[in-house]
């Protein structure tokens, strides 16, 4: 047997492992950076175990969790990147449901059943235009709102569209109180649980008690997660009604113009029985 033949023998089989070892290596460095950082598809089919919300809402660890979520959203740089526009003179912040009296909020969804940790462990902090045809949320959604494990519910994402367009749109209907007429949602990716967001809101048209506003969701990456369109009008009686509670649950302007306190940012405990 010739050396030309017999290199041509042995040529396939070195060819074989080098494929087979570029083969492993790839797989080795596939699972370390997967581990590391999973790709979004392997947390929707296989989310990490995560404890579920404390029982106690008030517990020192509890109120603990809520204080360093409070200094995580103060300290976010799209939302200090708002606070520093050269028209930040023309928006104001508010704290939805800060002012709530406790006798509404017990029985409230997103203020009271629904406020802790591993929930909606903070109250949200909203910047609105002073003429009301805009505004900016910022929203912590915890792992305990999930339908899917490690995925926010859509139901959920539908209530906080609804109460953050109906703030905006209340605040352009003549009495200031109204309800929710229609409201059309597209979800456009899943929402992570245990992330903060961003809803958008702006007016689109207001004539006499009927007002239409438009709303998307994002990350704080600006990837839009889902998109809201609703018309909200005001009842004909309205002009019986007070709109004073309405005030407290949307949250007025804060008298300073500073950021709102750690302090005044944690929520009110919840009622012992």
């Amino acid at each position: 047997m010739s050396l030309v033949t017999l290199h041509a023998k042995v040529q396939p089989k070195r060819s074989y492992l080098r494929t087979l070892a570029l083969l492993s290596f790839t797989g080795i460095g596939a699972y370390t950076a997967g581990a590391v950082a999973p790709h979004p598809i392997f947390a929707f089919i296989a989310p990490r175990p995560a404890p579920g919300p404390p029982a106690d809402p008030d517990s020192p660890e509890s109120l603990a969790y809520a204080a360093s979520l409070e200094e995580a959203l103060q300290s976010l740089p799209l939302l200090n990147s708002l606070r520093s526009q050269p028209d930040a003179d023309k928006w104001y912040e508010a704290r939805p449901y800060k002012r709530f009296p406790e006798e509404r909020r017990v029985n409230n969804l997103t203020a009271g059943a629904l406020r802790g940790p591993g929930k909606l462990a903070i109250i949200p902090l909203v910047r609105s235009k002073f003429d009301e045809s805009e505004a900016i949320g910022f929203v912590h959604v915890g792992r305990g709102l999930c339908g899917h494990d490690g995925i926010v519910h859509g139901g959920l994402l539908a209530t906080i569209l609804d109460e953050s367009l109906a703030r905006t749109a209340i605040n352009n209907l003549p009495d200031k109180i109204g309800v929710t007429a229609n409201l059309s949602i597209n979800y456009r990716a899943p929402t992570f649980a245990d992330q903060f967001i961003v809803i958008k809101v702006r007016l689109l048209e207001k004539k006499g008690r009927k007002v239409q506003v438009g709303g998307r969701v994002e990350d704080l990456r600006g990837n839009v997660l889902v998109e809201a369109n609703g018309t909200f009008v005001q009842p004909k009686y309205a002009n019986l009604l007070s709109n004073s509670v309405v005030k407290q649950a949307m949250g007025e302007p804060e008298t300073a113009q500073s950021p709102v306190l750690l302090s005044e940012g944690v929520p009110p405990p919840a009622r012992k029985s």
